[in-house]
Order: C-alpha cells, then structure tokens, then sequence
C-alpha cells in the first residue's frame, strides 16, 4: 500500500521516515518529493509498504502524531491523475 505522508518539516529525511514507519512493518520504499529547480523538499512524500494491515495500523498511529515540530497528516495515497501536458510557447 502507498501511503501519503504529508505537512512534513523541511528538515525531515527518507532515514527518519523510514526509522518511523518501521516500527509498524516492513518499509519497501520512501520518497520524500523535492522541488525540480532547488532540490529543497517539499513537505510531503510517500511510504510504501507491502502489508496493508501494518500499513493501516501506521496510517492510525501516526495520523496527527508531531514528527520534527509538525503535525503529520497521513493517509492512503490517492492514484495520481493525470494531468495535461504543459506546452511551451517556442517564441522564448
């Protein structure tokens, strides 16, 4: 199960997020989203683990839990929509 972990510090790290979940399963992966241009983090990103039942227990314990100074806000994670390709103007 993908899970989206959102309303992260700026400061929390793919380590720190995957120390966390662990203590509820296994963690296959963790991708904190960071901006294209600066490479500074966003304040989201997603978990994924392979067992949906300690993916839902960790989802339970975790939503609202204070990590870094924030507030967590996390849930199963949307699929992604698909969205138009941006076009550029090829007059720049």
């Amino acid at each position: 199960m993908q899970i989206y972990v959102g309303n992260m510090s700026y400061g929390t790290t793919e380590e720190g997020l995957t120390s966390l979940f662990s203590e509820y399963g296994d963690v296959e992966r963790v991708k904190i989203i960071t901006d294209r241009e600066t490479g500074r983090a966003k304040g989201f990103g997603f978990v994924t683990m392979n067992n949906d039942s300690e993916a839902n227990k960790a989802i339970e314990e975790l939503n609202g839990k204070e990590v870094d100074g924030r507030e967590l806000r996390i849930n199963e994670a949307k699929p992604r929509e698909e969205r138009p390709r941006r076009e550029f103007n090829s007059r720049y």
